[in-house]
């Protein structure tokens, strides 16, 4: 579209594929926005527009992300107060019919399949190496590993006993982050053995964990994944998770931290590829429908949700069907 809408706290730029959300820098911007800067948001990975009626004579434009699309809402996992969703444009009330007609634009340009999760992040995460203090210590990310530094005057004994921790995100299934607003924030890295990865949805937050931090199960019957097994351990007793408070671990610092952190565990764990049921008496397959197949698999290997070993070999098996 090429068009710009500028609006309270940030200005959306349309693109040929893409929104530049870019947010403004002031002392009324919330201090997430701030921390972001900016963010390119592919049309593919919106699910719908909404334009609604807003407060004191305003109005506000919304693009609502797809399921799996974007790490930042998988690990806020709907913890996020209005006034500090990046998805969320306020305009004037004069200005109502301009926006409308934005809506409408965008609403054009949405994807077929935007009514279903995406199978892959769409949006980028924010960049690494970041850090943030917590109560209890200070917790570090340089893309490849998080690491936690325990501070002697809030850490537990246990944590102590354990020791500074270093988790490679290969060795993670996901993260818990429950808001720092909340009376008892934390950041809690999930080992994979203790929760495995539903790969249809990334295994994010929301997938393994309800906004208030309790365990739920993934997958079922239909799923292919086994339930998470509940964590029993309290936060401060667990040397995978460092504690939020007043002041330590703010929004704008350690929910971009989860979400990096979503974002790399989500690229090291590719998703398996089914093996094709075996056909009796089948015949050859349609070389139009194995063609097609094979291209789908390609985009899965480019994206990196599957191994180069897995790629080859799925593509042998699908060439030997015809």
């Amino acid at each position: 579209m090429g068009d710009v809408l500028a609006g309270i706290h940030a200005t959306w730029e349309f693109g040929t594929d893409s929104v530049l959300i870019r947010f403004e820098r002031g002392i009324r911007t919330p201090k997430l926005f701030q921390s972001l800067r900016e963010r390119r948001i592919p049309y593919a990975a919106l699910a719908s527009v909404t334009l609604t009626p807003g407060k004191r004579g305003t109005v506000v434009l919304r693009a609502v992300p797809r399921a799996g699309a974007d790490p930042l809402v998988e690990a806020a996992s709907g913890q996020l107060k209005e006034g500090c969703d990046p998805y969320r444009l306020v305009l004037p009330a004069e200005r109502e019919v301009l926006a409308e007609y934005y809506a409408d634009e965008l609403r054009a340009l949405l994807d077929p399949a935007c009514d279903e999760p995406a199978d892959r992040f769409l949006v980028a995460a924010p960049e690494a190496p970041m850090n943030f203090k917590a109560y209890d210590g200070r917790a570090g990310f340089d893309g490849e590993r998080v690491s936690f530094r325990w501070s002697w005057t809030g850490a537990s004994s246990t944590k102590w006993k354990a020791g500074d921790q270093t988790f490679k995100v290969s060795e993670l299934a996901g993260i818990i982050w429950r808001s720092p607003e909340a009376l008892d924030g934390y950041l809690r890295l999930l080992p994979r053995a203790a929760a495995p990865v539903d790969h249809r949805t990334g295994g994010s937050l929301g997938d393994l964990h309800g906004p208030d931090g309790s365990t739920s199960a993934v997958g079922g019957p239909d799923g292919g994944v086994p339930a998470t097994a509940p964590i029993t351990r309290a936060a401060d007793q667990d040397p995978a998770a460092v504690l939020f408070g007043l002041g330590y671990g703010p929004v704008h610092e350690s929910l971009p931290f989860a979400a990096a952190v979503l974002e790399s565990v989500r690229r090291t764990q590719p998703a398996p590829v089914a093996a094709a049921p075996a056909l009796v008496n089948a015949g050859r397959r349609d070389p139009a429908d194995i063609a097609e197949r094979i291209h789908h698999l390609g985009e899965l290997h480019r994206a990196g949700l599957v191994t180069d070993a897995e790629y080859t070999a799925k593509k042998a098996q699908l060439l030997a069907e015809l």
